[in-house]
């Protein structure tokens, strides 16, 4: 079993402990930093808010004009209109800048923020003219489109970060993530399923094992990505057993020394006892 880091410290990819280290590049607050060579990096596409902040017109909107911001109930970033051209231009100059350096990146925070989004005139007037008949198709097919151009500028593996919603049609309902259509675009990909606590792991184990079955339809490995920051080392540990059961990988999120301090638990748990016996 391989285990990984993700952060936003590049001191912290350098720890033997960790076969990968994934490397925020991009996060959801919108402002990037410099790629790091030792590390897969990891670009948030569609939840900026700096960007939305700036500009809300490039916020996703629903049928009613609600937009898809912080400010709304269920949402922990502002979200960007995955059909603005000029916005996904900049991405894709972010992703190239990052596989220059390493080869292989991360997308993640893509689709739409619910099935409701979007109805913004912009939305509007690209269905109309994009040939299809049902708009959920096409939001998927904008989604898809991304995801492959991504490919083209990515070198190496290309991981894609998907919600732990592991039930048919779910995800592309919700999100517009075709997983059949994207398989063939993406390496691996990763799937967060975090808990404050892990006080109980039966639920991670139903999703872990669902992912699993997920994955071998869709021929393409999956990593659990467990959250660490302040989680009792008993318990992220039980979580991480669980996880390693089913994900070709587990990562651990945004604390790297909870994560080496489990890691280090579970290598000295694997390790015989000494018996010196009696004479």
């Amino acid at each position: 079993m391989e285990y990984g880091v993700v952060t936003r410290n590049a001191e912290e990819l350098e720890w033997p402990e960790f076969d990968v280290g994934f490397y925020e590049v991009k996060s959801v607050a919108g402002k990037p930093s410099e790629p790091e060579p030792e590390a897969v990096n990891m670009v948030s596409c569609f939840a900026d808010n700096a960007a939305a902040t700036g500009n809300p017109d490039l916020v996703p909107e629903d049928p009613d004009g609600h937009r898809a911001t912080r400010e709304r109930e269920y949402f922990d970033w502002d979200y960007i209109d995955p059909s603005v051209v000029d916005y996904k231009r900049g991405l894709l100059d972010i992703i190239e800048d990052c596989a220059e350096v390493n080869g292989d990146v991360r997308l993640d925070d893509v689709g739409w923020p619910r099935g409701e989004y979007c109805h913004c005139d912009r939305c509007d007037a690209a269905f109309a003219d994009s040939g299809f008949d049902d708009r959920e198709v096409w939001r998927a097919e904008v989604i898809t489109d991304f995801v492959a151009t991504a490919r083209e500028h990515v070198p190496g593996d290309l991981y894609l970060t998907v919600y732990p919603d592991p039930y048919p049609g779910h995800l592309y309902e919700r999100a517009g993530l075709d997983l059949e259509a994207l398989a063939e675009y993406v390496d691996e990909f990763v799937v967060p399923i975090y808990d404050m606590a892990y006080s109980t792991t039966y639920w991670l184990e139903i999703l872990a094992s669902a992912w699993a079955d997920r994955s071998g339809e869709l021929d393409t490995p999956f990593s659990i990505e467990l959250y660490a920051v302040n989680v009792d080392l008993d318990n992220l540990t039980k979580a991480v057993r669980v996880a390693a059961e089913y994900g070709d990988r587990v990562l651990f999120g945004y604390d790297a020394s909870q994560a080496r301090a489990t890691l280090r638990r579970m290598d000295a748990e694997s390790r015989p006892g000494v018996d010196h016996g009696s004479d």
